[in-house]
């Protein structure tokens, strides 16, 4: 998979506002998404959440303070993983991994850009050498028979990791899936469509801005409403 703009393209047209998927990412700040969508759950202090992608660390921190839940963190870039595992050292029930999650194990080049790091190419300021684990087999070693939240936003490379789960089948073991899908990937908006479908069979969404983010919540028998979209 590679870009089919430099990404440095990609940033500029955002913020000139041409962005197609700017009325969604309008739309998600308007309804404080942030605040809201992405931390109301129904969780408490024996849920597991597992947070792909945890940057700095504020989202697995606002989720914590809320429900004192379990907290699997993984973050493969290592200077960004120091600085999480600082932040929560005297905090037992938050776990920090220092490799990401996909659909096989090996090491990558990460290119470094902030928020916005990936594995694909990208317009970057540093390359940093990360360890990925093939997700199933983390979960088989951590013992995780089920997940009360996962969030996935791993700039592109969500589309390798949710087909791994699917196909594994562990997905029906995940309450709740958030993802962030990226649009600068070949052929995104197809796969993304896919997986979506795929994941029709088991989860119902709950909210829904395209290229922004989603979650999806599995079926439990419950008539579950479908919250917002921006298909």
């Amino acid at each position: 998979m590679y870009y089919k703009l430099n990404h440095y393209f990609i940033v500029i047209i955002k913020m000139l506002g041409l962005n197609k998927n700017k009325k969604n990412f309008d739309m998600w700040f308007l309804h404080k998404g942030d605040k809201t969508l992405r931390l109301n759950y129904d969780l408490n202090e024996n849920s597991i959440v597992i947070d792909v992608g945890g940057y700095e660390g504020q989202w697995s921190s606002d989720i914590y303070s809320m429900y004192n839940c379990v907290i699997h963190i993984l973050e493969p870039v290592s200077r960004l993983a120091d600085k999480i595992e600082k932040r929560f050292a005297k905090n037992k029930k938050i776990f920090i991994h220092k490799f990401g999650l996909s659909n096989q194990t090996g090491d990558f080049i990460m290119n470094v850009r902030e928020n916005c790091s990936s594995i694909l190419p990208v317009y970057s300021i540093e390359q940093n050498s990360i360890h990925i684990v093939k997700a199933l087999d983390f979960f088989t070693s951590e013992k995780i028979d089920n997940i009360d939240l996962i969030k996935i936003n791993i700039e592109g490379a969500e589309y390798d990791l949710l087909d791994h789960l699917l196909d594994c089948g562990y997905i029906k073991k995940i309450k709740n899936i958030q993802v962030q899908f990226h649009d600068f990937v070949d052929n995104a908006e197809m796969r993304m469509k896919k997986i979506q479908t795929r994941l029709m069979e088991t989860h119902v969404v709950t909210y829904q801005y395209r290229f922004v983010w989603e979650n999806w919540q599995l079926k439990n028998g419950d008539d579950l409403k479908f919250k917002q979209s921006n298909l």
